[in-house]
């Protein structure tokens, strides 16, 4: 099954400024998209259905869902890249995209996994649900189909329906919100759900994993739904073929109490130390071959999508008197040809990811993607200083118009609730560039913003590093990244990519980007 569908004739070319490159599926709450944005990173761009959008109580939901998946934030799963404005229609998602096939996929296609690989998901899986709860959230929806199974580890993935802990609105009872054959018996029944109920949900996703089925179902056996959560809140759970020493935990994780399950960090603590019992390395070393020849073919799939159309042939000019010559019907079109420039992209968080005495991680984003190609109709236009210049051996070179240090100050977010963002004061933005060549270190930037209630800094410092130059835009990367308070705890993420945009000799714009970006500056000014 190929991992990535053409697109159908109807489908748009760009949603909120990306590119589309194919589809990568299709459920009850609308289309999931790749997307590319214009440094070539991949998206997972998921869109919403009109009608949904239009519900009541829907646009709270689909924020709620947004800021959720911000909060979570670790090796094992993908991070929120961009989302649609207020009113946009349709409204949309952009998240990190992950080449590789899902737990469900895999297994409906070859069958159980391995033992070993089998023991390193469980503990993979386990870290990354210990990541989740220390974010204070319950996913509420973990299954096989939300399992990517990637080159380097394993990704939990799709936080639609997740929830904050402490968020009583949404713990009450009532509602089965999850999926069938997964879910613990307290979503089953409408009761309070809280961080055992992903213990239990991860526990069948293992038996998935290691049989082919849920625990909740024999082999090739469908159920009505009153009658699968019957058994799941009633029956014992079905463990045939489950390794002993496995069973034995899982059993412990599927208790119809969630008092009697074994918290995520003990979990994950069992499992380490049943993996190191067996001599299991890393996720990569024990993933079976047929797996990674799947990655790998994705990978290359989305190597060939991701690589622009070659630039369109110049026509030499006709000299004065010659007959015209026409143009070949067959040259390729520039890529984002006559599409105007707007507003930026958000490619990633520049700031500290902690959680600050209950407070979910304050995303201090201040260098935004400017994922869309330019043309001469938008606001900025290319001046000559601002083009990419290049040294005496062609090496493309950052322009000296560039060279210098950069600020600007943003407000901040003093009103915002304290709970899914922290409240915070001023909030500025310093960058340092010197003279490089793409794939040199070209500076640094810092970042220094106070949360008001304690006072404490949570700004992050980062090494640059010159990625592309394209006519008035440069991207950076992030090669190393710090809190800018030495003494902090939290830590900052690393690889992120920056785009900034040459407006003014003096003025380098940081293009917004709805809720994310808020207090951020959105212009830096030339200080020498």
């Amino acid at each position: 099954m190929a991992s990535v569908e053409g697109l159908r004739p109807d489908d748009p070319s760009e949603i909120g400024g990306y590119r589309l490159l194919g589809r990568l599926g299709e459920g009850g709450m609308g289309e999931v998209f790749l997307a590319r944005t214009v440094s070539g990173r991949p998206l997972a761009l998921k869109t919403v259905h009109r009608d949904l959008s239009q519900q009541a109580g829907f646009a709270e939901r689909f924020d709620r869902e947004i800021r959720t998946s911000d909060r979570v934030r670790g090796a094992w799963t993908v991070s929120v890249v961009d989302f649609s404005p207020p009113g946009a229609a349709p409204q949309w998602l952009a998240t990190e995209y992950v080449a590789a096939p899902s737990l469900a996929d895999w297994v409906h296609r070859q069958g159980p996994l391995p033992v070993p690989a089998l023991y390193c998901l469980a503990r993979e899986l386990a870290a990354a649900l210990v990541t989740v709860q220390a974010a204070g959230v319950v996913h509420r929806d973990i299954k096989p189909a939300n399992v990517l199974l990637g080159r380097e580890r394993p990704f939990l993935i799709d936080f639609g329906i997740a929830r904050g802990v402490r968020d009583a609105r949404y713990t009450q009872t009532g509602a089965v919100i999850g999926t069938p054959g997964y879910l613990a018996p307290e979503q089953a029944t409408g009761a309070v759900v809280l961080a055992g109920a992903d213990v239990f949900s991860l526990a069948a996703v293992l038996v998935h994993a290691a049989t082919g089925r849920g625990p909740f179902l024999a082999a090739g056996e469908e159920l009505q739904l009153p009658a699968l959560l019957y058994r799941i809140v009633h029956d014992e759970p079905g463990l045939e073929g489950v390794p002993q020493d496995l069973a034995v935990l899982v059993g412990e994780c599927l208790a119809k109490d969630p008092a009697l399950r074994p918290t995520a960090v003990e979990l994950h603590r069992r499992l380490t130390a049943i993996a190191d019992g067996r001599g299991l390395g890393e996720w990569e070393t024990v993933v079976p071959a047929a797996l990674a020849e799947d990655v790998a073919r994705r990978e290359s799939e989305l190597a060939r999508l991701l690589t622009p159309p070659p630039p369109p042939v110049p026509v030499p000019p006709v000299p004065a008197g010659s007959p015209a010559v026409p143009s070949s019907p067959t040259a390729p079109a520039a890529p984002g040809a006559g599409r105007a420039s707007g507003r930026g992209r958000l490619f990633a968080a520049a700031g500290a990811v902690a959680v600050l005495g209950g407070l979910a991680a304050f995303p201090l984003r201040f260098l935004m993607d400017g994922d869309r190609d330019r043309d001469g109709g938008g606001k900025d236009v290319p001046t000559p200083a601002a083009s990419a210049s290049a040294s005496a051996s062609g090496t493309v070179v950052l322009p000296a118009s560039w060279v210098g240090t950069w600020s600007g100050t943003g407000p901040g977010t003093p009103d915002a609730d304290g709970i899914t963002r922290a409240r915070t004061g001023p909030f500025s933005v310093t960058v340092n560039l010197s003279a490089a060549a793409v794939g040199e270190l070209v500076g640094r930037q810092v970042s220094d913003v106070k949360e008001l209630v304690t006072g404490r800094n949570l700004g992050c410092t980062e090494a640059l590093e010159l990625r592309q130059i394209r006519q008035d835009s440069a991207v950076f990367a992030a090669v190393t990244s710090h809190p800018t308070d030495r003494t902090a705890t939290f830590e900052c993420p690393r690889g992120n990519l920056y785009v900034l945009t040459l407006t003014q000799p003096d003025r380098l714009a940081l293009e917004s980007e709805g809720a994310q970006s808020v207090g951020a500056p959105e212009s830096l000014t030339r200080r020498n």
